[in-house]
């Protein structure tokens, strides 16, 4: 499901400026926002997937729910693109002497429209917040040879998505540019129906979780009687805080209490007797359980994890749309076949699609031998290797854009609309290396959050990785304004020859450098969550997560 979710949701997200701009007569201004604010949107969306998986219906109920939204948001597109009545006479290719027909989308025209890609926005959310978790859940983390499984399950996961998003950004872009915008939009809301009939497949031997609740309200109670407790004194022992162990209650994982965010621990503090007796596992208002606070304390800590990884999507957001203008510069031919702008992100998906592959059962066996994990390296540590990749792709991006200009400048060719004698292969450079960046990065977020998170979150923490791509599109245009605002232009110029974009790619190397830094911070500050009867060896915490939530064959 998750490679044709992803091969519907990617094509559109590298082409539909295209759309905005050519049939719905937006302007290049507006065209770019709309496309920054959907895809920005969906990766921000899954957040409520993720609390409607953790609080009312299962992950497999919230993957077709949502799954069937986005049809319904594509065969709106379809139905647009399809009928001229739906949307404004084109002003694409159209002859001067008819421009007078040439005119924008009205109201009614855009809520179409903005309820179709929406529909599509909500709907991908969701798949991505359940789908991951999902999968995981199938893993069962007691048994030793199933949780050493679990991080080849996020490679393989991400392997999938990297097909369906090359087949996205190559047959469904074709589709688009030479058969139409109706036939596109229609392919990818029945490439995601027949992901459902994938996805229902497995319906009867699932693991499914049960909901737990809100964690947004658990996490509040914490806040709330941690404030109402403030003048009590903390016990010197975890033992005198507020627990309940009996798993018919519904506590099914119970959490040590750690020394972080001591302030908390208020919340959990017993007044009397009576206050404990009539306490739940979801903690009242006055008194929580000590998995409660600890649980709040995951989350607080998890948000410097995520907010430095944000800048790296901010550089994936200007290379995918500097890249594509770059492309339209130069050379882009391959043995006679013109490769289509919106394609040029098939060259890092490729790149991937041969890495994961070697990283997974090459790499990690041999890193493994001489770190003594078994994953091979650490999920933090994974992340913090992709951030300094997408650091050197952005320094080498200000060396090859330096080339591409010196080219210009040495066949007098600066203010031409002819392409330049360079190849777009050089842009595959830096691709290739944010390639291997994204794999690093991505898949240690989705592993680390679905680790770290307790039973009741799980949802609701992969959905956390994902915002940190949307709050990456947000900001891209907020950083352009910033630097042209600063520089007096670098980037104010609308030909690519004479700004300084290489300039702005060392620019976003160095801040990338400092960004490191300041994970490197956050990462050696964070504490892993401890789970009753763990142990911690040499500083690292081998982690025993039970969650007996997860039932086999349950009904989902």
């Amino acid at each position: 499901m998750s490679a044709l979710e992803t091969m519907a949701f990617i094509s559109n997200g590298v082409s539909l400026v295209t759309y905005f701009y050519g049939y719905m007569n937006f302007s290049l201004a507006k065209s770019a926002t709309a496309l920054t604010n959907f895809m920005g949107s969906a990766f921000l969306l899954s957040l409520f997937g993720g609390f409607i998986s953790d609080t009312y219906i299962s992950r497999f109920k919230t993957g077709i729910i949502f799954g069937c939204l986005e049809v319904v948001g594509y065969a709106v597109l379809a139905v647009q693109a399809h009928f001229k009545q739906l949307r404004p006479f084109p002003c694409k290719g159209l002859d001067p002497s008819k421009m007078s027909q040439c005119e924008p989308a009205d109201s009614s025209q855009q809520a179409i429209l903005f309820a179709g890609i929406y529909l599509v926005a909500l709907g991908s959310g969701g798949v991505k917040a359940a789908l991951p978790s999902l999968g995981a859940d199938q893993f069962d983390e007691r048994d030793p040879k199933e949780a050493a499984s679990l991080s080849s399950f996020f490679n393989w996961y991400l392997f999938a998505v990297t097909i369906g998003a090359i087949f996205g950004v190559t047959f469904l872009v074709w589709i688009s540019t030479n058969q139409g915008w109706d036939w596109s939009f229609g392919i990818c809301s029945i490439a995601v129906g027949v992901s459902l009939l994938f996805l229902s497949m497995g319906r009867s031997v699932y693991r499914n979780n049960v909901p737990k609740g809100s964690p947004f309200v658990r996490v509040l109670k914490v806040f709330v009687a941690a404030i109402r407790n403030r003048k009590l004194a903390i016990p010197d022992t975890a033992g005198e805080l507020h627990e309940i162990h009996d798993k018919e209650a519904g506590q099914t994982e119970i959490l040590q209490r750690t020394n972080q965010f001591k302030f908390l621990d208020h919340a959990a503090i017993v007044k009397n007797a009576q206050e404990a007796s009539e306490s739940s596992v979801t903690g009242s208002w006055k008194l929580c359980t000590v998995t409660q606070v600890e649980e709040t304390k995951i989350l607080v800590r998890m948000l410097p994890i995520i907010l430095s990884t944000v800048f790296m999507n901010t550089c994936l957001a200007q290379l995918q749309t500097f890249s594509i203008q770059q492309s339209n510069t130069m050379n882009r031919n391959i043995g006679g076949f013109e490769m289509p702008g919106p394609s040029i992100p098939v060259i890092p998906l490729v790149f991937m699609f041969i890495l994961i592959p070697l990283y997974d059962r090459i790499f990690v066996p041999l890193a493994s031998r001489f770190t003594g994990i078994p994953t091979g390296i650490t999920q933090l540590q994974r992340v913090g290797v992709g951030l300094v990749l997408a650091a050197i792709s952005m320094a080498i991006a200000g060396i090859i854009e330096t080339h591409r200009k010196n080219v210009a400048i040495n066949h007098n060719l600066v203010d031409s609309v002819e392409p330049l004698p360079i190849s777009i292969f050089w842009l595959g450079i830096q691709y290739a290396i944010f390639g291997m960046a994204d794999m690093f990065t991505l898949v240690g977020l989705l592993e680390f959050f679905y680790a770290e998170s307790s039973s009741g979150m799980k949802s609701l923490s992969t959905a956390i990785s994902w915002c940190s791509l949307a709050f990456g599109y947000f900001t891209s245009s907020v950083v352009v304004n910033v630097v042209n605002k600063v520089s007096g232009g670098w980037l104010a110029s609308n030909n690519l020859n004479r700004d300084k974009l290489n300039y702005f790619y060392w620019l976003l190397a160095c801040l990338s450098m400092v960004n490191f830094g300041v994970y490197l911070v956050c990462a050696t500050w964070y504490k892993h969550k401890k789970v009753e009867g763990k142990q911690v060896d040499n500083g690292w915490v081998l982690e025993e997560r039970i969650d007996m939530s997860i039932v086999r064959n349950s009904t989902p």
